[in-house]
């Protein structure tokens, strides 16, 4: 399928157009980062799994009716996709305490919560997409009562069906990242969809025996080979097999970077 011009480059994946009107193509970059992008590496392989595991995510959450933007995936880097406008808001679903939950309230890290926990952030990189509460969502109509409200409770429908689908391969999904989307149609029909990606890139993942990290952990903490933790969360998903000629250790050389403790 013919890629046409450039409309949107992010940390991890390019959009291009594509030939049908309201579609476009999203190709998975081997970019790494963290900290706000302040830690960078080329990681060979990694696009090549995101894709593969976040099309096998998207297309079991299409299956059990929550819709997607996905379409179908084209090869081993790209899919194509329904071309949404992305609401400004990071949907993040917290299942076990960990990362930045600890930090801000000193709750110990792996306490399991009572509940699922929903927090939001404004998706901004130059402000360090900070948290918000759903008086800001209102006050700057980033999103109207009726969306947030829709747009909760799938949160909560794709974390109850991913923890299942986690917990069937001996992996806890600790929390993840969620966006959303509105179709660009002119009819009064618009659609919410759910849009980005579903990956070890923006989930955390941790082998439910022994809490061994399987996500982006591994780099943003230096505790591992992160190819080999996704090639895990891959196999175990049974779906390793597509990615043959995705090598399971080598790097390219990353960016070292010298981050200023505050």
């Amino acid at each position: 399928m013919k890629k046409g011009k450039k409309l949107y480059e992010g940390k991890a994946k390019i959009l291009y157009t594509a030939p049908d009107k309201g579609t476009a193509i999203q190709h998975f970059k081997d970019d790494a980062t963290a900290f706000n992008n302040q830690k960078k590496a080329t990681i060979e392989g990694k696009g090549i799994l995101n894709n593969r595991i976040s099309e096998h995510i998207l297309s079991s959450l299409n299956n059990i009716g929550i819709e997607t933007h996905l379409i179908k995936r084209i090869n081993m880097r790209e899919q194509l996709i329904k071309l949404v406008e992305i609401i400004p808001i990071e949907f993040i679903i917290r299942n076990i305490a960990t990362g930045s939950l600890t930090k801000r309230l000193g709750i110990e890290e792996g306490t399991v919560l009572q509940k699922p926990l929903l927090e939001f952030c404004y998706k901004s990189d130059s402000l360090g997409d900070p948290l918000i509460a759903r008086e800001h969502i209102y006050a700057f109509n980033y999103c109207d009562v009726t969306a947030l409200n829709f747009i909760t409770k799938q949160c909560f429908r794709i974390n109850d069906f991913l923890q299942g689908m986690f917990k069937g391969i001996g992996i806890k999904l600790v929390d993840f990242k969620l966006e959303f989307g509105k179709t660009k149609n002119t009819s009064t029909n618009e659609k919410i969809l759910l849009a980005d990606e579903i990956s070890p890139d923006t989930c955390r993942l941790w082998d439910a025996t022994s809490e061994k990290k399987l996500d982006k952990d591994l780099f943003r903490k230096d505790l591992g080979n992160l190819i080999q933790g996704y090639q895990e969360v891959a196999r175990r998903l049974n779906i390793l097999h597509e990615q043959s000629n995705v090598r399971p250790i080598k790097f390219s050389k990353p960016t070292e970077v010298r981050i200023k403790k505050k």
